[in-house]
């Protein structure tokens, strides 16, 4: 019974990577039948491109999330981890959001070129988040620079509180 959690999200981990290896190959089975053999007379080099761009944006995040699903052996060979939770946001969401947008836009793309601008809200969202991150550290500098003049009675009244010595009764005997 032992390692029982580690075994199961080994295999959860691994049901989930051959969905995601399902889902890429999909996707450029789809747009190669689509749009190399029955529109062959519209491709051109720019698809060509294209097609090299969405495999290297579903080459690079599969790659990291392989690795966060990879489990960890002792040395003997026993089953220590069972890898990373990818149903877990942060980072491992962010990537399996790249995967998805890059499937959309390959198999998109096929109706219209104009569905390769949804590659724009990567950066988009990645500036949001920096912003809000870089935001943060900004605004607790400039926060004392502001004060009402009920607010700054408010903090010398505790402060001089704060200054009093205050005595200590004791008793005698």
């Amino acid at each position: 019974m032992a390692n029982q959690g580690a075994k199961k999200r080994k295999e959860e981990n691994a049901r989930h990577m051959a969905n995601l290896r399902r889902l890429i190959i999909a996707c450029n089975v789809i747009y190669v039948l689509v749009r190399m053999l029955i529109f062959h007379s519209s491709f051109t080099w720019k698809h060509w491109i294209g097609l090299i761009v969405t495999s290297v944006a579903y080459a690079i995040p599969y790659q990291q999330l392989a690795q966060m699903a990879k489990p960890a052996y002792a040395g003997d060979g026993e089953l220590m981890d069972g890898g990373f939770d990818m149903t877990t946001g942060g980072v491992c969401g962010y990537l399996h959001d790249v995967i998805y947008i890059t499937s959309f836009v390959q198999v998109s793309s096929i109706i219209s070129g104009k569905f390769w601008y949804t590659y724009l809200v990567i950066p988009a969202f990645g500036a949001y988040k920096s912003f809000g991150f870089i935001k943060g550290f900004l605004s607790q500098g400039s926060e004392g620079g502001f004060e009402d003049e009920k607010t700054r009675k408010k903090r010398e009244k505790m402060e001089k509180k704060a200054s009093r010595v205050k005595s200590i009764k004791t008793r005698n005997k």
